[in-house]
């Protein structure tokens, strides 16, 4: 027995019409009827009896829907009960630039959806300065590039994404790479870039990817601001290898920007979910932990995330 066939017995005695009740529930009439058929199979008893005007309780159903009111009651207090006592708290998350323009809106939108009485402190920085405030125990929760600096930490791996370079559409420095058409590493050697300055991760892995390949990068500018480094991007001062989420908060990034997946498995960026360790997370920050789990699999999953893949 379930409480919703409790709630359609209850409307159709309340209204006397199964059509009505039907109407009312917004179900489909045979599909209400069913219903009521399986809750009298399970109960071994009839408990409507039609009528010209409509239908009404038999004895059994009679006494069986005063009990009915009963139990529905019953469940929206424990309901109420339930949600007087739900979760909250505060929790600290940090994400870095590129990683908070995909996953920072859908995060804190299941945030409050899931857990509204939990009070949400999002800081978005490079991933030098979160591993500081995490080890100053001043974040929750991080997703970082880097993990050798962890104190006590817990360290989930949570996805890998691919790198591009991007340039300008209507200035490209490059113009002889295509739009969306992948490119080994070798095409970067007389391209002009704009990075990141040398303690950035994301600067340093690309570095040890060009030191490997046998050659140096030809360097235009450092800018440790994403949203300045996009802008001289989009003005033709130079290109920058990025994941795609570095374009991801522009709604007209495929007016302004081309770019072009770079083939070498070598040139990734590998993201963890970093936390403090197990003993020192409230039950707040636990469950915001499984939230944004959740988040970052969705956006992968259903590619609303270009060029990331799951870590397991």
């Amino acid at each position: 027995m379930e409480l919703r066939q409790l709630r359609y017995f209850v409307r159709i005695v309340e209204l006397g019409s199964m059509s009505r009740a039907a109407l009312d529930l917004d179900m489909v009439q045979s599909a209400l009827s069913q219903q009521i058929s399986r809750l009298e199979s399970e109960l071994s008893t009839r408990l409507l009896q039609r009528t010209p005007r409509g239908v009404i309780p038999t004895e059994a159903g009679q006494a069986f829907f005063h009990q009915a009111q009963l139990t529905l009651r019953h469940a929206e207090q424990a309901i109420h009960a339930a949600q007087q006592a739900r979760l909250s708290g505060a929790v600290s998350m940090g994400l870095s630039p590129t990683i908070a323009n995909v996953l920072g809106l859908p995060l804190m939108r299941a945030m409050r959806e899931r857990y509204p009485d939990v009070r949400l402190h999002m800081v978005s920085a490079l991933s030098g300065h979160l591993t500081s405030l995490l080890n100053a125990r001043q974040l929750d929760l991080a997703i970082l590039f880097d993990t050798q600096s962890a104190r006590r930490w817990s360290v989930m791996p949570l996805l890998e994404e691919q790198l591009f370079l991007i340039q300008s559409r209507q200035q490209p420095v490059a113009p002889q790479i295509q739009h969306e058409v992948p490119i080994s590493l070798e095409q970067l050697q007389q391209v002009p870039l704009i990075l990141p300055s040398g303690s950035h991760g994301l600067r340093s892995s690309i570095m040890a990817s060009f030191t490997s390949a046998g050659f140096q990068s030809q360097m235009a500018m450092e800018i440790d601001s994403l949203s300045l480094l996009m802008e001289a991007v989009a003005a033709g001062m130079g290109a920058t290898v990025q994941p795609w989420s570095a374009v991801g908060m522009y709604r007209d990034a495929a007016e302004r920007f081309q770019w072009s997946q770079i083939a070498d498995d070598s040139v990734r960026r590998k993201a963890a979910l970093c936390a403090l360790s197990e003993d020192e997370l409230s039950p707040a920050a636990l469950a915001s932990r499984v939230v944004l789990m959740d988040c970052v699999k969705q956006l992968v999953q259903s590619g609303n995330w270009v060029g990331a893949t799951l870590e397991t």
